[in-house]
């Protein structure tokens, strides 16, 4: 570990910023330094915007071919740093080193994802009422994103954006949390040794109120956001009508039905909690289990969960590291003494657990019984918890599932094609999975929330965020 100041990157190169304030950066597995950064002022705000409008403008009018070479040479560079970015970001992000691996890995391959996408992002021609004329369309980069990233994924999140926008020709100024901002720093190492031109890509870890800035900025033309619905809403209000890609809070559910394979279902619920101590947007979260075969599915998570390690993020028989940060520990530890108090039963760990190197490490948690109305159900625990609720039919499981502000990903066990396809069409969440944990994803599915709830709008993933991040662009010619 390192206790010398990491620099901003700023145009191209590492800056140390105009600030004097130094912000110290501390390991959740460890509780000591691994470093620090100059927290950015506004007038490195301004310095980033402005080289970002000057290269975007320049970068626009590469050919996508080349873009797309960037991109794919961006790729190899992360692969080459794999192991130094996968240790550094388990150091001050706190997860188990082998999920560090795949984020870094996964980072490296959405940017060549991204690549083939860019290449073939076509437009259409269209027919005109009038004879004359001929329309086509094509797309635009915006131009210049803001881009606020959670401390959670800290690569993989910034490259959801990163990735697609350099590939269709945008520029982005990044805040990701001044607590988790080592490794998106030194991975622009990568970004540089592959070529990319100065000014695309600039880095400001910073707190709410830089964030602000950045959103209200007036040179920035767009927000990329991923994180709390809370913040999101607060995110919005500030950049008004400035388009926005908005990815927010998740509440699961993981619906199990009476003719589901029950110990796939209970396997497939603590794979969703465990990943990245639960502190993920469509973790498990709520379990939503058909009486009928309620307490045989409990019994086959308590014998899944027996395998979850919890220990130190380094060694590689740990499964489950370290909450983040105080705040969410407090938010579980609030939301099983409130479960509890109304008559939910704990069935395994609910607490901290004493003797470690900080007060962050939570053990694996199943909670049966949980009554709809408690904070487990209401809310995003965002822990390594698997909270089973109990609906007397597929009807009234569909109601619970449906009874959330909130409507990220859902999944679905049954063995019936008409009960899953119900679900996939009902359930009010933007991906139902069928047969798998509530967490699956995959680099090239659109993945979003669905209407009406506070989980944003646009999507992550595949051709579906160039399309997000560009505008299209209609020509018409009279013959």
């Amino acid at each position: 570990m390192t206790t010398a100041p990491q620099p901003l990157f700023i145009n191209g190169e590492y800056a140390r910023g105009a600030g004097a304030r130094l912000f110290e950066v501390v390991s959740p597995a460890t509780g000591e330094s691994v470093g620090s950064i100059p927290l950015p002022t506004a007038g490195d705000l301004e310095t980033a915007v402005r080289s970002a409008h000057e290269a975007q403008r320049a970068w626009a009018a590469v050919n996508v071919w080349e873009r797309a070479a960037v991109c794919r040479r961006i790729a190899d560079e992360l692969d080459l740093r794999r192991a130094e970015l996968a240790r550094l970001q388990t150091l001050e992000q706190g997860k188990p080193l082998a999920e560090s691996v795949a984020d870094v890995t996964e980072a490296a391959e959405l940017f060549r994802l991204h690549a083939e996408d860019a290449v073939r992002l076509g437009g259409e021609t269209l027919p005109s009422r009038d004879s004359s004329k001929r329309m086509f369309t094509f797309h635009r980069p915006v131009g210049t994103w803001g881009v606020i990233t959670p401390w959670n994924f800290p690569l993989l999140m910034f490259a959801e954006f990163a990735a697609p926008g350099l590939a269709t020709g945008n520029a982005v100024v990044v805040k990701p949390p001044a607590h988790t901002p080592l490794t998106v720093l030194r991975a622009m190492e990568a970004l540089t040794a592959a070529g990319l031109p100065a000014g695309l890509v600039n880095v400001l870890p910073g707190d709410g109120e830089f964030g602000d800035a950045l959103v209200r900025h007036p040179g920035i033309h767009a927000i990329g956001f991923i994180g709390s619905s809370a913040t999101g809403a607060r995110i919005q209000a500030a950049a008004g009508l400035k388009r926005s890609l908005m990815e927010c809070s998740g509440n699961g559910p993981l619906v199990v039905l009476a003719d589901a394979d029950v110990d796939a279902a209970a396997r497939a619920a603590v794979d969703g909690a465990y990943p990245c101590a639960g502190q993920v947007c469509c973790a498990t979260e709520r379990v939503l289990v058909h009486r009928e075969v309620h307490e045989v599915f409990t019994a086959a998570v308590l014998r899944e969960s027996e395998r979850i390690v919890l220990g130190d993020p380094l060694d590689g028989t740990t499964l489950l590291g370290p909450l983040n940060n105080e705040a969410v520990a407090a938010k579980m530890d609030r939301h099983v003494a409130d479960a509890r108090a109304r008559g939910a039963e704990v069935l395994l760990g609910g607490g901290r657990r004493a003797g470690m190197p900080t007060d962050l490490y939570y053990e694996f948690t199943v909670v049966d019984r949980v009554p709809e109305e408690s904070l487990l159900s209401r809310e995003e625990s965002f822990g390594p918890v698997v909270p089973i609720i109990v609906g007397q039919d597929e009807d009234d499981l569909l109601r619970i599932a449906n009874a959330d502000a909130l409507g990220l990903q859902g999944a679905v066990f049954t063995r019936s094609m008409t009960s899953a396809f119900r679900f996939i069409e009902e359930m009010e969440v933007g991906q139902v999975i069928v047969n798998d944990t509530n967490n699956w994803w995959d680099i090239n599915m659109p993945f979003g929330g669905a209407g009406a709830r506070g989980t944003g709008w646009g999507r992550i993933g595949g051709k579906w965020t160039l399309l997000d991040m560009t505008d299209v662009r209609t020509g018409v010619i009279s013959l």
